[in-house]
């Protein structure tokens, strides 16, 4: 849940999914869901040359079970705010 959360409050910003099949793909995060199904809009493919047929993609849902890695704004990131929460996970309240 402490994930859900965190990703629930960068709705509207700029992310980078990366796929287990080495697909990265850059949008703004529309939506989110409690199995980290995203759904990104104004998409664009990080290494179009590789993947030109993604090139007319431009909104697209993925299922959480296929993202490797979410990389996040910098400036999206409350480092404090992030290890407080997971410790307080980590001790069960």
């Amino acid at each position: 849940q402490l994930f859900f959360s965190y990703f629930k409050d960068l709705v509207g910003r700029e992310v980078t999914v990366e796929l287990k099949n080495d697909l990265a793909i850059r949008g703004t995060l529309h939506s989110v869901d409690q199995y980290l199904n995203i759904k990104l809009e104004n998409t664009r493919v990080v290494d179009e040359d590789k993947y030109p047929h993604m090139r007319s993609v431009r909104n697209c849902f993925i299922r959480g079970s296929v993202v490797r890695y979410v990389q996040l704004p910098p400036d999206g990131v409350d480092i404090e705010l992030l290890h407080d929460a997971t410790r307080r996970e980590a001790r069960g309240g």
